[in-house]
């Protein structure tokens, strides 16, 4: 039997039968479209997420921090010598101190990390609003939002505002007994980016600017390599020194891990619905299959073989499973739009940002197109191979 011949054949449950016909690629779209909207969204909060703290640099840095040993801390000698291994081409260092900053006639307490200029770039943080450090001499600051809020300014207003920093130094003596010294820094630093961070108040200074500070310590380093192969092998020499080593790119691949199991859990989800909708769809299949049994008769008694009856019922069904496809694809980036829609401008609403909450991945939407085919085409199995094992005389007397 030609190929043309089945597909009309198998497409004349549209004209014949066109509302049950809908309502099951319906069920089928519904289904698919549930599945679709809960991966998608396990893909848009990793990429949201993840896009938060990553870049380039930061994944080919690692994280440098003293050892456990107090003996074993980041001085200005032993950063050299991590400049000096092979394959690292950068280092951004970094020192914390407790500070009292002044502006106008209000004063609060912060914490203060002085840092270098790239330690920014490494570190995968942009300000929210603003700028970082335009070098690393500059009497520039960024400072986090609740530093505004103590200051009972707003966080685009204090963009352009000026400081002065008080720095609380603590020393230990060789009798073992901590002294806290104070520093005031000559320069008044002018605010040039905010990280939205209400909780902490804490200040970025350039650590060139301290220059009344003897810095014999430093808290953190940042060492980028030169390419990821080397990754590994840095980072066993600095901790073959005694230095306490973590990388951004491990951290990623633990989330990516964990995002992976919650992408499991919501298409386990999803597959509940698709499985409801499946058996709906088995059951058109099988009330086709009564409604036809004659028709099945008629065709076999004219020489038609089992083999094109099944084929048949099989490209009915995976017809109906892959228009499922389509349509599921509709339904669910339609459902994605309109939550995010909604989300986002609740969010502006409140004063938040807007951010994606879904993105599906062009790979992701063709394996569902066929993975909709395949479900139709197995919910068809069972009543096509009912259809080919009729007797052609029981068909024909079936009422």
């Amino acid at each position: 039997m030609k190929f043309r011949d089945i597909m009309s054949l198998s497409t004349r449950v549209f004209k014949n039968r066109p509302l049950r016909t809908f309502l099951t690629i319906l069920g089928v779209s519904v289904g698919i479209g549930t599945v679709m909207f809960l991966v998608s969204l396990g893909y848009g909060l990793q990429a949201a997420i993840l896009s938060k703290i990553t870049s380039a640099d930061s994944l080919l840095s690692l994280d440098v921090g003293p050892g456990v040993s107090n003996l074993v801390e980041l001085t200005p000698s032993n950063v050299d010598d991590i400049k000096k291994i092979d394959g690292v081409s950068e280092v951004a260092r970094l020192a914390s101190m407790s500070s009292q900053i002044n502006m106008g006639s209000s004063t609060a307490d912060s914490m203060v990390y002085a840092v270098d200029a790239s330690f920014f770039r490494l570190n995968g943080v942009a300000p929210d609003s603003g700028r970082s450090f335009s070098a690393d001499g500059v009497y520039e600051t960024v400072i986090s939002s609740a530093i505004a809020k103590l200051f009972n300014v707003p966080t685009e207003g204090i963009v352009g505002q000026e400081i002065e920093v008080v720095l609380y130094l603590t020393t230990v003596g060789s009798d073992g007994m901590e002294t806290v010294q104070t520093v005031k820094e000559n320069g008044r630093y002018k605010v040039v980016g905010v990280i939205s961070d209400d909780n902490t108040p804490f200040i970025y200074l350039p650590l060139q600017t301290l220059n009344g500070v003897d810095l014999t310590k430093y808290n953190q380093l940042k060492v980028k390599v030169a390419k990821s192969e080397s990754l590994v092998g840095i980072s066993q020499k600095i901790v073959e020194k005694g230095f306490l080593v973590s990388s951004l790119s491990d951290t990623i691949d633990q989330a990516n891990k964990i995002f992976g199991i919650i992408q499991i859990i919501l298409f386990s989800f999803g597959f509940v619905a698709l499985l409801v909708s499946a058996i709906g769809m088995f059951n058109t299949m099988t009330i086709a299959l009564l409604e036809k049994t004659n028709e099945i008769g008629i065709m076999r008694s004219l020489g038609m073989s089992s083999r094109d009856i099944m084929t048949i019922f099989l490209m009915e069904s995976s017809i109906m499973g892959f228009l499922g496809g389509i349509g599921g694809i509709i339904v669910g980036w339609l459902a994605g739009f309109i939550i995010n829609f909604s989300f986002n401008m609740l969010a502006n609403n409140l004063g938040g940002k807007s951010m994606q909450l879904f993105y599906t991945p062009w790979n992701f939407v063709f394996l569902v197109v066929i993975f909709s085919g395949v479900v139709g085409f197995l919910t068809g199995v069972y009543p096509s191979w009912r259809a080919s094992k009729l007797n052609p005389l029981d068909a024909l007397r079936y009422k």
